[in-house]
């Protein structure tokens, strides 16, 4: 099993004063080997609830009282968007304690639906509880299990897909996975949206991945409106399976690009929804340079920290940066992305970073040295810049 560095985190948020911990993924990201990880060695003991399984749901039929009675213990329940009811049932009895000065009972709580959990939970428990977000094994967690760049980013970090024997089982695995999604996330969360058009729009996406988006193109192909295309873009934001990345516009003097970008989140599941299984298919498709990007993008914004928020900047005279970091509210770092061994950068991206009096300025590149390249920028490998940016979260 793969160790995840948001374990150190989230024992430290269920022991604190937060009564209550959402912690977030998308279906199979390792939320429940994490959560049964913790609740393993809980000092007062831990129940594990699914609200996927009737036998879990029976047992809170009377949920006040079989959830009083677990006081002390750690209270586990996955999927519990499937059981808004409990949020009330929640908030009773952390009200009630805080009341009689009683230590907090402690709830983790997963869940697949970011947006529509965070919106359920934070209406009722707000002030109560604490978000947390797991994504897929980054490039950390995998190279502390010995587990090359070059496989995850071909398989992508889910770690059914990352750990499978070979590579034909690991692609069936996520197209497997792709399919359960739209067999029973989509009628679950989405149920009026047509399950055949959306997976349609899912593969659009990975052949434009990190394109932005274009939604009167998107909708002439697929057949519906703009608006149902944002819906679609919507859901699998929610999801977790894409990412919208924001342009910087808060420069006022320039003509700026502003329409977002979309990447899918995982590279494996980009790879599968094009039936690349192998290395030499990856690179040899016309994706690679933008998968490699949205790989990049992605882990490092795992290790970014909630303080730094990301964009990239585009303008319409070419000056460009594929990640931009800010914290309160100042561009703070510029990173280019280059799937190259001996990394070039365009005038584009110095252009770009003297517009924002950016001196943090990267590129991220496949090999393994640091290196000044032109115009103030480190050339720099994924793992040393993912750790750069966690040291400095």
């Amino acid at each position: 099993m793969i160790n995840r560095e948001i374990e150190n985190l989230l024992r430290a948020r269920l022991t604190s004063v937060v009564p209550a911990v959402v912690l977030l993924g998308p279906r199979q990201v390792g939320k429940t080997t994490l959560a049964r990880k913790v609740a393993a060695d809980w000092p007062n003991g831990a129940i594990y609830l699914d609200m996927e399984r009737p036998a879990d749901r029976l047992r809170l039929d009377d949920a006040d009282a079989y959830l009083r009675a677990q006081q002390g213990k750690l209270v586990v329940i996955d999927e519990i968007q499937r059981a808004p009811g409990l949020f009330e049932i929640l908030r009773g009895i952390i009200d009630e304690q805080r009341a009689a000065g009683q230590k907090f009972g402690h709830f983790l709580l997963l869940g697949s639906a970011a947006l529509d959990l965070m919106r359920q939970s934070s209406e009722t428990l707000a002030g109560r509880v604490s978000y947390l977000e797991i994504g897929a094994i980054n490039t950390l967690e995998a190279s502390a299990s010995a587990i090359s760049d070059a496989t995850l980013w071909v398989r992508g970090g889910f770690p059914e897909s990352l750990l499978a024997s070979d590579e034909r089982t690991s692609l069936t695995w996520r197209q497997d996975f792709i399919r359960s999604y739209l067999e029973r996330d989509v009628p679950m969360f989405a149920p009026r949206m047509p399950v055949e058009t959306l997976g349609r729009f899912w593969t659009m996406l990975a052949h434009q991945q990190g394109g932005l988006l274009n939604q009167a193109k998107l909708a002439a192909s697929l057949g519906v409106s703009a608006p149902t295309v944002m819906r679609y873009a919507d859901l699998m934001v929610d999801l977790q399976l894409a990412r919208r990345l924001a342009p910087w516009s808060s420069n006022a003097g320039k003509r700026l690009i502003k329409t977002p970008k979309v990447y899918l989140r995982d590279s494996g599941i980009n790879h599968a929804l094009l039936g690349l299984s192998s290395w030499n298919d990856v690179v040899g498709h016309p994706v690679a340079g933008p998968s490699y990007e949205g790989y990049v993008i992605e882990n490092l914004l795992q290790c970014a920290g909630a303080s730094r928020r990301p964009y990239f900047y585009r303008t319409h005279d070419g000056a460009e940066i594929d990640l931009l970091l800010e914290r309160g509210g100042v561009p703070e770092m510029a990173i280019e992305i280059k799937r190259s061994s001996a990394p070039t950068l365009e005038r584009g991206f110095a252009l770009a970073c003297d517009d924002l009096q950016i001196t943090q300025r990267y590129v991220v590149y496949p090999g393994t040295e640091t290196y000044p390249v032109r115009h103030g920028t480190q050339a720099i490998s994924l793992q040393a810049m993912a750790l750069q940016l966690q040291l400095g979260a």
